[in-house]
């Protein structure tokens, strides 16, 4: 099993939860991030233009089975792109064991997402 964690712009954010599910990855984390870079990004505020170093941007917390990770990177990769920099970075991390909770499962049958073989 796989832990992704991916920090994408938030205008990108829609498109790469739609490849997601097209990818059938339909469960994951995610939440609002601040962080410093060497991007800047311009705010308007009030008509006014502020140069920020602060860059917003969303976090994104999938755990898949090791089948599924090459299609939800790539998911990633093909819908947060847009050739400029600042368009985030993915991590990739070993997960030694997964529990769900309610039934007990626990192992890859435990996650939500299902390989090509329905296991």
């Amino acid at each position: 099993m796989k832990k992704i964690e991916a920090v994408i712009r938030k205008s990108k954010f829609e498109d790469v939860k739609m490849a997601l599910y097209e990818a059938g990855i339909e469960w994951f984390s995610y939440w609002d991030i601040t962080g410093l870079g060497k991007s800047k990004e311009d705010q308007v505020v009030r008509g006014q233009i502020f140069q920020s170093s602060y860059i917003q941007r969303r976090m994104l917390s999938i755990v898949v089975r090791d089948i599924n990770l090459e299609k939800t990177v790539n998911a990633i990769l093909d819908s947060a792109w847009t050739g400029d920099p600042g368009d985030g970075k993915i991590f990739v991390s070993d997960i030694e064991q997964t529990y769900r909770i309610r039934t007990r499962e626990s192992g890859p049958e435990a996650l939500y997402n299902k390989d090509s073989n329905g296991i």
